[in-house]
């Protein structure tokens, strides 16, 4: 019996062990970039510099308990001829002292955290306003500054400010990247507010936090820090127009494709021509902005293209059948030829 035991503490050790490894090998790793511990943005490090002290003080109170818990096992337990330990119920020195410093420990975290809190939900009067709205599942972004929609990747200025403001378009949702914040949900018919700040440019991958739906582990962000004066260049460049197809050219036929097949449904795309522009007007919002579609380096909730995938396998697996790679995605399989999908390719790969 006793052997059996042993083995069984020993199995679960071993378990734990592997456990415990298995979950720090994702960390940092290019398939799970979403990573705490690498704050890249004074309001992540604001969130860092608090976790740590709370962390240390958690294992401190952890191994005071649990030595305290080992010391009356061992030292206190029954054993045949030994006499009982005395008992200390009703001491007034010792009822005060587990009362008054668990407070004191308790109000030395409050403290901070209701600070820190406060000052993380409230934007700056001179940040820059990016509204994000949640779909299933998949990110929008709209610049009211500027008037213009884009999906899955955040451009935003390094070193500046940026104001969050969110809401969901269908459930519940979580905007979440943890190289420049904590997470914050995005409420149907309520708004709130996330501070984003990277010091540097690069990009930093966010993920929805809150189970949305069936592809809710495929829903993921990116938000993409560059020069401010990159990012000027950026908004003039995403407030062009498409150039309108024409007939003959490269890229008509799968225009053509896309008006015959009922994208349009969905999808809208901003020509210079004011017709075309009609046509592709949406009757109903679905889908993200196609208008600039080829200026973002990932697509379909930001999951795609896969790694060693290039951007025109994934394009065509995708738009071979969309709930295939999505489940329950709201882009139907149409059921395109391979010469429709190559034709499509063609014309989304000209809207830079």
């Amino acid at each position: 019996m006793v052997r059996s035991r042993h083995r069984l503490i020993r199995l679960g050790v071993l378990i734990g062990a592997v456990l415990v490894l298995g979950a720090c090998s994702l960390i940092g790793s290019e398939d799970q970039p979403l990573t705490t511990f690498e704050p890249a943005g004074p309001f992540a490090e604001q969130i860092d510099n608090l976790f740590w002290p709370v962390f240390w003080i958690a294992v401190a109170v952890f191994i005071l308990v649990q030595g305290a818990i080992l010391v009356a096992v061992f030292m206190f337990r029954d054993r045949d001829g030994s006499k009982e330990a005395k008992q200390l119920h009703g001491s007034p020195k010792l009822e005060i002292a587990w009362t008054i410093v668990p407070a004191l420990i308790l109000a030395g975290i409050a403290v901070p955290t209701t600070a820190a809190v406060f000052e993380l939900t409230e934007c700056d009067p001179d940040a820059i306003e990016i509204q994000v709205i949640g779909h299933q599942w998949w990110f929008e972004y709209h610049y009211p500054e500027a008037e213009i929609d884009t999906a899955n990747i955040m451009v935003i200025p390094a070193g500046q400010e940026v104001c969050a403001v969110m809401t969901s378009d269908d459930v519940l949702h979580n905007f979440w990247i943890p190289a420049l914040n904590g997470k914050r949900y995005l409420v149907p018919g309520q708004t709130t507010l996330l501070r984003l700040q990277a010091d540097e440019p690069g990009e930093y991958w966010g993920h929805c936090a809150e189970f949305c739906g069936l592809s809710h582990s495929l829903m993921r962000a990116r938000v993409q820090a560059v020069e401010p004066a990159e990012y000027e260049a950026w908004l003039a460049e995403q407030q062009t127009a498409a150039a309108t197809p024409v007939e003959g050219t490269d890229g008509y036929e799968g225009f053509e494709v896309f008006g015959a097949k009922g994208c349009i449904q969905c999808h809208t795309v901003r020509f210079e021509d004011d017709s075309a522009s009609n046509i592709i007007e949406r009757a109903s919002f679905n889908g993200p902005d196609l208008t600039h579609f080829a200026s973002r380096n990932v697509f379909a909730g930001a999951i795609l293209p896969e790694e060693g995938q290039s951007r025109d396998e994934a394009l065509k697996d995708w738009l071979a059948d969309p709930p295939y790679i999505k489940p329950g995605s709201f882009m139907p399989d149409l059921a395109l030829t391979e010469a429709e999908i190559d034709a499509l390719i063609v014309w989304l790969d000209s809207m830079e």
